[in-house]
């Protein structure tokens, strides 16, 4: 069988394409490579450049590579410019995951699983608590709305014409590949921890905090932050258990432990031995006060168990990612 990653060429798809060489899987990547890069991917996985919604090219993907299931990453994933470009974000996410569904149910693939996101709960009430997938889902972003929507026709899809699906809802990724072959390579990339490892090596002027006055310990937000590698594994483990005959599901992609804006400076200034600037800003639209994930739907149906769940090696991890990142354009 061969697993068709789409936007395997990007952050979160390149860890998964060499999760599933890890494990000897045979892999197709189909990228438009809009934010993705070639060298990220094993040099032996075949690599299609094109458009999700370009049906007859993944038609022929499918059929000349003997594709069975589709883990789809390809997508936008900027909170603020979701809200400045709703409609770039409903195409994107929704309109063009439409087209490789539709394709999916057409070949009668096996399995389907779709990169969600916390997002998709809003600004939660109760934020005392982890979140669980049964809570109301009421997102305040584009973002957020068009990963629903995409949820939403799978679920359609699912009781029409029996795809099996799995719908990971992430929290915040973060860190690197351990073994140095992949990371978050995008130089403008919004994440949290690659922009204070940026600014801590120098690569930025400083690092904007977004709101002090939350409802919060430090008044700063709070997030669960996962490994990368814990999620491709997370993602491996759902393909599996779909394989295996398990029914579609949702589940959330988390630690269940948050950390605030202020917690990963201070861990990224250990990391160097050093200060750097950080701008106290204030809020921007569409971020809750705190999402943590209760990942325990995920844990019982695959048998996930997280191996990177510690700040300090995220951190680590993507610091050392951003020092190859130098190192790599020193030497042309």
């Amino acid at each position: 069988m061969t697993i068709l990653v789409t936007g395997g060429c990007g952050y979160i798809g390149s860890h998964m394409t060499w999760t599933l060489k890890d494990q000897g899987r045979d892999v197709v990547v189909f990228d438009n490579l809009s934010t993705g890069f070639t060298n990220q991917i094993p040099a032996d996985v075949p690599l299609i450049v094109g458009d999700i919604d370009d049906q007859a090219l993944v038609a022929k993907v499918i059929d000349d590579h003997n594709v069975e299931a589709i883990i789809h990453f390809a997508g936008s994933i900027v909170v603020p410019e979701s809200i400045t470009d709703p409609l770039g974000y409903y195409l994107n996410n929704t309109v063009k995951s439409r087209s490789l569904i539709e394709n999916a149910v057409k070949a009668k693939l096996k399995a389907f699983i779709f990169s969600s996101t916390a997002a998709v709960y809003g600004n939660p009430q109760d934020t005392s608590r982890p979140l669980i997938e049964d809570l109301a889902l009421d997102p305040i972003s584009p973002y957020g709305s068009s990963k629903l929507m995409t949820e939403i026709m799978l679920r359609d899809a699912s009781r029409a014409y029996g795809l099996r699906y799995a719908a990971l809802r992430y929290f915040n990724v973060a860190g690197a590949d351990p073994k140095g072959r992949t990371g978050q390579s995008t130089p403008e990339a919004t994440h949290l921890i690659k922009v204070a490892n940026q600014v801590a090596l120098g690569q930025r002027e400083r690092l904007a905090v977004f709101g002090t006055d939350y409802p919060t310990p430090d008044g700063t937000c709070i997030r669960d932050y996962i490994h990368v590698s814990d999620l491709a594994a997370a993602h491996a483990l759902a393909l599996q258990v779909l394989l295996d005959g398990q029914d579609s599901f949702v589940a959330n992609a988390g630690y269940g432990q948050g950390y605030s804006v202020l917690e990963v400076v201070k861990a990224v200034r250990e990391q160097v031995n050093g200060a750097f600037d950080v701008e106290m800003t204030d809020r921007r639209p569409g971020d809750p006060a705190q999402l943590v994930a209760d990942s325990s739907r995920l844990r019982s149906l695959t048998g996930w168990q997280p191996e990177h769940n510690d700040l300090d090696q995220i951190v680590r991890d993507a610091l050392n990612w951003e020092r190859h990142l130098i190192e790599q354009s020193v030497s042309g």
